[in-house]
């Protein structure tokens, strides 16, 4: 049974010591399955990139319980070592309570929990704060024992080792100050992966960290595959569950559905894609920021989160992306967007010096920075959609920065609802687009890759030649309601 790694709060040094022990775990020539507690795209990468494998989000709040553990005992199995990351605190949840919380998941997966300590400012008080979280609840966590981070010297960590042994707590090593385990961020968390030059290095370093100073012997028989069965993969058995509405018949396929997907439009869990091929659709990768035409063929279009603000003049300059999109949601394709991908859809995004840049024009609005919205949502579907019908309830999460100033009024998709968030109307929809703040798993929402994949297969190639290369037609084209940039 593997463990999960939790902390009193955020920044104490969860995501250092899960990226230590997956380092190690590779470099002592085992496969290893990274997982993330909640609704986290950052943290998860870079696990993922360290492991070699998908790092899977475990969240209850967005996925259920039940879709939580098959996703755990399935992957888990798979691999010689895993490894759970939690989220924030160890007992922060939705609201005030720990509903969702990492310590929720470990008493869910009956996993015991190892404790990330930031000690930098501590000595004897460190046993107050352990032995807090180690009684507190409920939900009743089992303490493996604690990490230290931020240790100054051989005395510091004297005083620390003896305070924890007084209050009969396992030390299971240290992290001490190193420059690979400073990690640079930005205003939504890490930067990505991808964006490390010297990841492979770090991961060297990472790997000798923990051999040097983490008591490895009692921590990586913690690091074990879940025992059991397994069951059946996850992903058939989601989209298998009873269905409130028909479900239609998925297409014969595979058919090309372009995911934007570089530097501007990265934030998607793995099982998007895994969803996709279970209903029929191909996920093909498509670059708007490397002004890339859309895929030959494409019947639809996800455009998911990441950072557009970021690469707002880049997006503005990719002139064939964004007149292939325009052409695209006019024509009556499908067209998904949540959060950073909502952004394209608009016709002004302002970056974070408030610069204004020209996108897409699908629909009326500009958007520019403000205040942080943040929390799990329940969304309550206003009216039936490409997505969505009427009186359907959809959990969600809510993360960004940037906020939007409308042209027009829209067509608004379902009321939000949440912990400290007043109930209020937000989305855009047409006849064949859905845009919305929103990120959902469709693990908890498995009506709507069917969906997706019925709209997808009304949708007929059109025969491209050297003069355009716009790759779709509806069979029956329903223009959106805006085409403000058209």
């Amino acid at each position: 049974m593997s463990c999960l790694i939790a902390a009193p709060c955020s920044g104490s040094g969860k995501t250092l010591l899960s990226l230590c022990l997956l380092a190690a775990a590779r470099h002592r020539g085992a496969t290893v399955q990274p997982f993330k507690v909640g609704p986290d795209y950052l943290d998860p990468q870079l696990l993922g990139a360290v492991a070699g494998r998908p790092c899977r989000n475990l969240d209850p709040l967005l996925c259920g319980p039940e879709w939580v553990r098959r996703s755990y005992a399935w992957h888990g199995q798979r691999a010689e070592r895993v490894l759970v990351e939690g989220v924030m605190g160890l007992f922060d949840g939705r609201g005030p309570g720990s509903e969702g919380s990492s310590a929720a998941v470990a008493a869910l997966l009956d996993l015991p929990v190892v404790l990330v300590v930031e000690s930098s400012r501590q000595a004897g008080s460190v046993a107050a704060l352990v032995r807090g979280f180690r009684d507190h609840g409920p939900p009743a966590i089992t303490l493996a024992g604690v990490v230290l981070n931020r240790v100054g010297s051989d005395r510091h960590r004297a005083l620390l080792a003896e305070a924890l042994a007084s209050i009969q707590v396992p030390l299971l090593g240290v992290l001490p100050h190193h420059p690979s385990l400073e990690l640079p961020s930005r205003h939504l968390g890490l930067l990505p992966a991808q964006e490390l030059d010297d990841l492979e290095e770090r991961q060297r370093q990472w790997a000798q960290l923990a051999e040097d100073h983490l008591a490895m012997d009692r921590i990586w028989p913690l690091l074990a595959p879940p025992g059991g069965e397994a069951g059946p993969n996850p992903v058939p058995w989601c989209l298998e569950q009873p269905s409130p509405t028909p479900r239609p018949i998925p297409p014969t396929g595979p058919l090309p559905v372009a995911v934007a997907s570089d530097a501007a439009f990265h934030f998607r869990y793995p099982e998007a894609t895994e969803l996709l091929a279970a209903v029929g659709l191909e996920a093909v990768p498509w670059s708007p920021l490397a002004d890339e035409p859309l895929p030959t063929g494409a019947r639809a279009v996800l455009l998911p989160g990441g950072y557009p603000e970021l690469h707002a003049e880049g997006l503005a300059s990719a002139q064939r992306s964004l007149q292939h999109l325009r052409q695209a949601a006019a024509a009556g394709v499908p067209v998904v967007a949540e959060c950073g991908g909502l952004l394209l859809l608009g016709e002004w995004l302002e970056d974070g010096q408030g610069e204004r840049h020209a996108m897409a024009g699908v629909l009326p609005f500009s958007a520019h920075r403000g205040s942080l919205s943040l929390g799990y949502r329940q969304a309550t579907v206003e009216r039936n959609s490409l997505l969505l019908r009427r009186g359907e309830q959809v959990p969600g999460h809510e993360f960004h920065r940037w906020q939007l100033d409308t042209v027009a009024a829209p067509v608004e998709l379902w009321q939000l609802e949440g912990w400290g968030s007043p109930r209020r109307p937000e989305g855009w929809t047409t006849p064949n687009v859905h845009a919305s703040w929103l990120h959902l798993h469709w693990a908890g929402c498995p009506e709507i890759p069917w969906r997706l994949a019925a709209a997808a297969a009304t949708v007929v190639p059109r025969p491209t030649n050297g003069a355009s290369s716009s790759p779709v037609i509806p069979r029956s084209a329903q223009a959106p309601t805006w085409n403000a940039g058209g």
